[in-house]
């Protein structure tokens, strides 16, 4: 019997770059790499990496690629779509404090500015190169570094639902939560982000997509406990789904 390849390592990693042990940073990027290659848009692709453990997706990807600064990378992606009008297509993959906490000013700018640009919320519910802080999406009761009692809301404020309040703005054409827990989440994830990135292509306005993620080593647990831990916790405070998907935002 001939063999068939079915399935290996996306052409646009030449190699990867390695990961704690359970983090799902390594997946992103893979599965990033997958939709690119399969959506045919490599050529006209630009990938900004926010600075923590997202810096690294677009490093070992055989695509152009910019590091932003902690922060504003929303900025710059408005710039460089800009400065080169329309033809590429950029994202940027971003942890949640980055994205929601630092750079939270630009997210909302973005999306109000209806912004033809596609942003990867990567939510582990902790800063993680930094040594696991507090983050806007830290879950009530959460043990961080700076919330070693756990996260009081009294003190510290309630999680942040990004896509939800993204969803009310205008000029945003598509906002999802998904996860990467299950072969059947990675499937819905590369789903919801082909739709994020078509919503650019066909110039509908700003798209968003969060992906709920593991942090074995700052949540102090081992990665089959961080799974669970995500499915029984996480996800029952952020559930999945997509929370705006229209054609026009005018």
């Amino acid at each position: 019997m001939e063999k068939v390849k079915v399935y290996g390592k996306p052409q646009l990693i030449p190699f990867a770059l390695g990961n704690c042990p359970g983090c799902t940073h390594g997946l992103v990027q893979k599965l990033l790499a997958e939709v690119i290659d399969e959506m045919g848009i490599a050529g006209d692709f630009i990938g900004i990496g926010g600075v923590g453990c997202g810096m690294a997706t677009f490093a070992m990807m055989d695509v152009d690629a910019v590091g932003a600064p902690h922060g504003p990378a929303l900025a710059l992606a408005t710039g460089l779509k800009h400065a080169l009008f329309e033809k590429p297509i950029i994202l940027t993959a971003q942890g949640d404090g980055d994205c929601a906490a630092i750079g939270m000013g630009y997210l909302i700018n973005a999306a109000i500015r209806a912004e033809r640009l596609t942003c990867i919320m990567v939510n582990n519910g902790n800063y993680g190169t930094t040594g696991g802080q507090l983050a806007p999406t830290t879950l009530i009761g959460q043990v961080t570094t700076t919330t070693p009692k756990g996260r009081d809301p009294k003190w510290f404020g309630h999680p942040v639902h990004v896509p939800e309040l993204l969803a009310n703005i205008k000029g945003v054409a598509y906002s999802a939560r998904t996860a990467l827990n299950s072969p059947a989440n990675y499937t819905r994830t590369k789903r919801y982000v082909k739709t994020a990135i078509q919503k650019q292509i066909d110039d509908v306005g700003f798209s968003f997509v969060e992906i709920l993620a593991v942090c074995p080593p700052d949540w102090h647990m081992k990665p089959l406990e961080a799974l669970e831990f995500l499915e029984e916790k996480t996800m029952a405070e952020f559930p999945l789904g997509e929370f705006k998907n229209v054609d026009h935002v005018d």
